[in-house]
């Protein structure tokens, strides 16, 4: 075999993305950020979230991050620039990923060999990141590339995964869905996160998530009671197919074999980020 098929690159990106997921939900995060003025919950996401690309606008903001509430963007984030600057944001941000990987994985984890081995696979494919049409990842690769061994690996994660979601949103865009849409749809498919949850973080009123379920299903998307249709699954396994796709140049740059390799040791580390209650997703998305 001499590339790497849509299956394989996505069971990798599947295989290393708790890693740099878990930083959101780490205790850490929240403790760290307060220590700077930031609030717990979105303010704190969006700054840190969104202290690559400077201390930008809201709208901005709003447009790279697609499913939040332009409202909400607009109301906290210019709270956050002013309690701390992007910089001491970004700084901050590394040590909570330096606590909370160090915490899940333990020490002797974090200074393995195989951790310096999957950092320099995951930096590799990153190389192969475009850019153009993806600010959140382009601003990532900006940054310069932190040592040790698990920051080169978290930083590596966060381009892999600003590239896919850059990728995502534009299927979205392409297949007419606004972002509360995608949320709406999102949900439907049976995912872990619950509309409760998005419309408190994401700052959607309960109104606002009806009327898009109403457009949904005036498109033929959602049924009566809220479930996708037939046409509505299509849609969303299209969608992942356009994401897939839009997503593949980094692992085809790393290859079958190193590939697989990165998706056995990101494995590895993400079992234990997960038996350690790194992705609580169950837990949060019913609340």
């Amino acid at each position: 075999m001499t590339t790497v098929t849509p299956r394989e690159a996505r069971r990798c990106y599947n295989a290393h993305h708790p890693v740099h997921a878990a930083y959101y939900f780490a205790p850490e995060h929240d403790a760290h950020y307060a220590r700077l003025g930031l609030a717990p919950g979105p303010m704190a996401y969006l700054a840190g979230r969104a202290a690559p690309l400077g201390p930008c606008t809201p709208g901005v903001v709003s447009a790279a991050f697609y499913t939040f509430h332009p409202a909400l963007v607009a109301r906290l984030l210019p709270q956050a620039w002013r309690a701390a600057s992007p910089e001491r944001i970004l700084r901050t941000r590394l040590d909570i990923v330096d606590a909370c990987l160090t915490r899940l994985l333990g020490p002797q984890a974090v200074r393995s060999a195989e951790m310096a081995e999957a950092a320099e696979l995951a930096l590799a494919a990153a190389e192969a990141c475009a850019h153009p049409g993806r600010p959140l990842a382009t601003a990532n690769a900006d940054l310069p590339t932190p040592a040790p061994a698990h920051l080169a690996l978290w930083h590596a994660t966060t381009l892999l995964r600003e590239h896919r979601g850059a990728g995502h949103i534009s299927a979205l865009m392409s297949a007419e869905l606004d972002g509360l849409e995608a949320l709406v749809t999102h949900t439907a498919t049976g995912t872990s996160w619950r509309p409760a949850f998005l419309q408190r973080t994401r700052g959607w009123s309960v109104q606002e998530w009806a009327d898009a379920r109403a457009r949904l299903c005036e498109k033929g998307l959602l049924g009566a009671d809220g479930d996708l249709t037939d046409r509505g699954t299509e849609l969303r396994r299209a969608l992942e197919a356009d994401t897939d796709r839009l997503d593949a140049a980094p692992y085809r740059h790393l290859g079958p074999a190193r590939t697989a390799r990165l998706t056995e040791l990101a494995t590895a580390f993400t079992k234990v980020v997960l038996a350690g209650g790194g992705m609580p997703l169950r837990d949060i998305g019913r609340t």
